[in-house]
C-alpha cells in the first residue's frame, strides 16, 4: 500500500474542508497516510486569513448572497471561492519529512502544482518579486509574495499558504479557473471597485473545469505516488465534530480564538 492517498474532488461546506484540513494532518502525525486532496467549496465561500481583521468583510453582503465565511489556519488576505470559478486542493505530510526553512517548502510542496499547469499547457511561475498591492485584505490584490503567489505574466493566477499542527505540515492553496469578479470585490467592506488583477486557467488553457480538475488530481497522484483513497468513518466524525467545534464557531471566525483549546 502506498503511504499516501489521493482523495478526489469532493463538495464541501468551507468549515468542513478547513476542519478536513486538520485531520489530515492529525492522521499523517500520527502514522497514517499522507493525503493529498483536491476541494470545491459549496456554497460559496470567503476564507479569511488567520489574522484578518473581521472588519474587512462585508456580513451583511455575504448573508445576502448565501457566500459562507470562515477562518483559515494560514496567513494571507481573503479569498472568495466559488463553486465554480475556484479548485483548491490541499497537501497533509509529516512536518519532519520536509524542509523546516519556509521556502524551501514550499518549493518542495508546490511542485505538483506546476507538474499541473505544465500538463494544462499554462506558462505559471513563482512571482519573480514583490509587488505592491492595491488592497491588503484580499489575496489576489495584495502584494505578490516570491515565495507562494504563482503569476502568469505578472496576474495572480494561484495563491499557497502552509501550517504546522499535530507534528504534520498542511499546504493548502486555490487555483482561479474562472473569475467571478464582482463576488470577489462585493465580500469586501470596502474593496475598490475594479478587481483586474487575476488569471484564470479558463482564459489560459481553455479547458473545461472537469479537465483542470482532473489534470490537478493527476499531478498530486503522480507526485506523491498515492493511490486513490477515501476519508475513513472516523476522520469524517472527528472533522464534523472540529467544524462545529471551531470552525463554524464566531469565536473563531470574528474572533480569532479557538474554543478546543484552553483558555490563555
Amino acid at each position: 500500500m502506498s503511504d499516501w492517498r489521493l482523495v478526489r474532488e469532493e463538495a464541501r461546506a468551507g468549515a468542513l474542508n478547513m476542519a478536513l484540513d486538520e485531520v489530515a494532518a492529525r492522521t499523517a502525525a500520527e502514522g497514517g497516510p499522507r493525503t493529498v486532496r483536491v476541494y470545491r467549496w459549496d456554497p460559496g465561500t470567503l476564507s479569511l486569513g488567520y489574522r484578518q481583521d473581521p472588519a474587512t468583510v462585508d456580513w451583511d453582503y455575504c448573508a445576502d448572497a448565501g457566500v459562507d465565511v470562515v477562518r483559515r489556519p494560514t496567513g494571507g488576505g481573503g479569498i472568495y471561492h466559488d463553486p465554480v470559478g475556484d479548485i483548491s486542493y490541499s497537501i497533509a505530510a509529516p512536518a519532519d519529512e520536509y524542509p523546516g526553512d519556509l521556502l524551501d517548502c514550499y518549493h518542495a510542496l508546490c511542485e505538483p502544482l506546476f507538474d499541473a499547469f505544465d500538463a494544462l499547457g499554462v506558462d505559471a511561475g513563482f512571482a519573480e518579486e514583490a509587488a505592491e498591492g492595491t488592497y491588503q485584505p484580499a489575496c489576489y490584490l495584495r502584494e505578490r509574495n516570491p515565495a507562494h503567489d504563482v503569476v502568469v505574466d505578472g496576474a495572480k493566477i494561484s495563491g499557497n499558504a502552509q501550517y504546522r499542527q499535530h507534528d504534520a505540515v498542511v499546504q493548502h492553496g486555490s487555483l482561479t479557473y474562472a473569475a467571478r469578479p464582482e463576488r470577489h470585490r462585493r465580500v469586501f467592506a470596502d474593496a475598490p471597485d475594479e478587481f483586474d488583477a487575476v488569471a484564470t486557467i479558463e482564459d489560459c488553457a481553455g479547458v473545461t473545469r472537469d479537465e483542470a480538475v482532473s489534470t490537478l488530481e493527476a499531478a498530486l497522484r503522480d507526485w506523491a505516488d498515492a493511490e486513490v483513497g477515501s476519508w475513513t468513518d472516523d476522520e469524517l466524525a472527528a472533522a464534523r465534530s472540529l467544524a462545529d467545534e471551531k470552525y463554524r464557531t464566531t469565536a473563531w471566525t470574528r474572533e480569532r480564538r479557538d474554543p478546543t483549546q484552553p483558555a490563555r
